[in-house]
């Protein structure tokens, strides 16, 4: 059992590499076709790319892995999920009428003048 996981680890590890290794290839490749023609700045290898792209996930993305969702989108399911059926189209009815449930107002009909 512990050889299985051991194996599954490696496997992984190895996957996790290749990606790493290709995108780190893409940002060399999209850094030296654009920066130092549009800005006149240097040419990268490929560790140095490798490099940009963890500082950028560290500074960007930070150090959490998997999906992050944000608080807004927190329990939804489980509130819509709750609500009766004549909640949800109440809830739909406000959502088409404007962004957060505040109800887009109609434009009055032009004034017709004899």
């Amino acid at each position: 059992m512990r050889m299985r996981w051991f194996g599954k680890g490696l496997a992984f590890a190895a996957v996790a590499f290749a990606v790493l290794a290709a995108l780190s290839f893409v940002v060399m490749e999209l850094w030296n076709a654009l920066v130092p023609a549009l800005f006149g700045g240097p040419i990268v290898q490929f560790w140095q790319a490798a490099g940009l792209l963890i500082l950028s996930r560290i500074l960007f993305g930070g150090l959490r892995g998997g999906v992050r969702r944000g608080w807004r989108h927190h329990g939804w399911r489980e509130r819509w999920e709750r609500m009766t059926p004549e909640e949800r189209e109440r809830f739909r009815a406000e959502f088409r009428g404007g962004y957060c449930g505040r109800a887009r107002t109609p434009e009055p009909p032009a004034a017709k003048e004899p």
